[in-house]
């Protein structure tokens, strides 16, 4: 299978590079410190949203804005601490690529994202991130925003995601989707192409677009 775009969206965490360690920490120690218990926590899913949405779903509204403001400064101080790393294939597939042909998106902040994308030596000419939009995946607002800076039609932009969420983004955008095996299985992924990380892909560039393809 081939695909063709003129812009290559990347989601980061799970997609590009992986900070499960870290998220584990550092949201167990938040939660504790909020007093949420393990029942309730364990019921929330943690990939692919933002912080302000999982703080709301956990606890009171007067107390989100503060909670936020904790988990941030709790991820940032532990990407040193050897939570992050590139997954495969990564370095290869970007580095494959010109600059303006591609853009992270993600559900983090600004700073976490620069700081665990800054720790892998990734970094983006386009970067979209939770701070940028008022609707996070899987609302199709921070895609068709990275669509608008990079100035290329939704229809010709291909999305790269692990989480179920991130897809539906990508789809409600018009985009042609690529899922990640890395975090979810299979069978849980809806998208055009289903791969196990980007070291089964390759990409040729063109002037007019990027051919992507499977490896052999």
């Amino acid at each position: 299978m081939k695909i063709h775009a003129e812009a290559l969206l990347f989601d980061n965490d799970g997609t590009l590079l992986s900070s499960l360690e870290s998220v584990h920490r550092c949201w167990t120690r938040w939660a504790e410190e909020f007093g949420i218990t393990a029942e309730a926590f364990a019921r929330v899913e943690l990939h692919g949203r933002t912080a302000a949405e999982i703080a709301a779903e956990l606890l009171p509204a007067d107390v989100v804005p503060a909670a936020v403001a904790r988990i941030e400064d709790l991820e940032v101080a532990d990407v040193p601490d050897g939570g992050v790393h590139l997954l495969p294939g990564t370095a290869a597939f970007l580095d494959s690529l010109p600059a303006e042909r591609w853009a992270v998106v993600t559900s983090a902040t600004r700073r976490l994202a620069e700081a665990r994308l800054e720790a892998v030596g990734i970094l983006p000419k386009t970067l979209i991130a939770a701070d940028d939009v008022t609707r996070g995946k899987p609302d199709p607002e921070p895609y068709l925003l990275a669509a608008r800076e990079l100035g290329v039609d939704p229809s010709r932009c291909v999305v790269f995601e692990d989480a179920p969420a991130g897809l539906r983004a990508g789809r409600a955008a018009g985009m042609t989707t690529v899922a990640l095996t890395t975090t979810h299985q299979a069978h849980e992924l809806d998208a055009d192409l289903v791969v196990e990380n980007l070291s089964a892909l390759s990409a040729l560039v063109t002037a007019q677009n990027v051919e992507i393809s499977v490896r052999p």
